[in-house]
């Protein structure tokens, strides 16, 4: 059982400062969107408010029916898996897209605190979250890890029982020089601390997206931000090894 939405295409011209609106009562003294726990309130050409409910809708139905062992939560890039790969990878499992494009960390965890969210039961969860802080929200990395600490600990609290494969940011950006890459880099150094050995894994499977060089090419992410079939296939085949354990 699970919801594979069509990949999000052209979302790289996207990918600027629309940072949302932080409240202006909760200190912060900036945008931010890490730890303000909000749903959607940013239209893009590629994904409407009105479709962001649908998919938040539709995602609900599938946790009210709870059959779901491996849990799969994040933005576009988790949302983006061809079902082919998916199935040829996880069909073996019971498993769950929540993904939806463009969310960042805080619609993330306005996502989770739905009752009806509370109806699944994991046995695993792979999360990946934080792109959209930095390229959508024009975070520091700084700011975005107390968003994806807060994520890793809303997952803890609601399914206790479930193990979580933390992903570390993927690159973005073609050049390894660039700041978008340096910022990813950042980031994940911060994330790896909240591997615990246990409830939390945390794996960088970056590596496995760039040329020796270091460069992204487009064959495996089209926009230098979100993958191709190629980029599903080594990000899933990457993964898969972990997924097995973490489901014993």
């Amino acid at each position: 059982m699970h919801i594979l939405p069509i990949l999000l295409a052209g979302a790289l011209a996207s990918h600027v400062a629309h940072a949302e609106t932080a409240d202006p009562n909760d200190g912060a003294g900036v945008n931010t969107c890490a730890i303000n726990i909000k749903p959607r309130t940013q239209e893009y050409p590629w994904m409407s408010i009105g479709r962001w409910k649908r998919m938040h809708e539709d995602q609900l139905a599938l946790a009210d029916k709870g059959d779901v062992d491996l849990m799969f939560i994040g933005d576009s890039i988790t949302e983006g898996w061809p079902r082919a790969i998916w199935n040829a990878h996880f069909g073996a499992y019971k498993a769950g897209n929540f993904g939806i494009g463009g969310d960042n960390t805080g619609n993330v965890l306005w996502r989770l605190q739905d009752k009806r969210m509370a109806r699944l039961a994991p046995k695993a969860i792979v999360l990946l979250i934080g792109v959209n802080n930095l390229g959508l929200c024009d975070e520091r990395p700084e700011q975005v890890f107390p968003g994806i600490k807060e994520v890793v600990t809303a997952l803890r609290k609601q399914y206790p029982a479930a193990r979580i494969l933390l992903n570390a940011v993927l690159p973005t950006g073609e050049f390894p020089t660039s700041e978008r890459r340096q910022n990813v880099v950042t980031l994940n150094k911060m994330v790896a601390t909240l591997d615990d050995g246990r409830h939390v894994v945390f794996r960088d499977y970056g590596a496995s997206f760039v040329r020796p060089d270091g460069a992204i090419g487009t064959d495996i992410m089209g926009d230098y931000l979100h993958l191709t079939p190629k980029g599903y296939t080594i990000w899933a085949g990457a993964m898969l090894p972990d997924v097995q354990a973490l489901m014993k």
